[in-house]
């Protein structure tokens, strides 16, 4: 089983060198006051920063006693 992804796109908001200031703002080592979206060439992914995705929720209004049966 896979924990973390080894694709995942470059972003300041995972990098190990930033830390974020707020919604929209990350502090970098290297660059000063950047976007969450920016990048440079010395990201370093830190999968502790990133925060997955929610699951998808189950609809169970449109389910019926026929889909449960074999």
């Amino acid at each position: 089983m896979k924990l973390f992804r080894k694709n995942i796109d470059p972003r300041c908001a995972y990098c190990e060198r930033g830390q974020q200031v707020n919604e929209r703002e990350v502090a970098c080592v290297k660059k000063g006051v950047v976007p969450v979206e920016h990048h440079c060439r010395a990201f370093k992914y830190d999968p502790l920063k990133r925060v997955p995705p929610r699951p998808a929720s189950l609809s169970s209004g449109k389910l019926t006693e026929e889909d449960f049966s074999i």
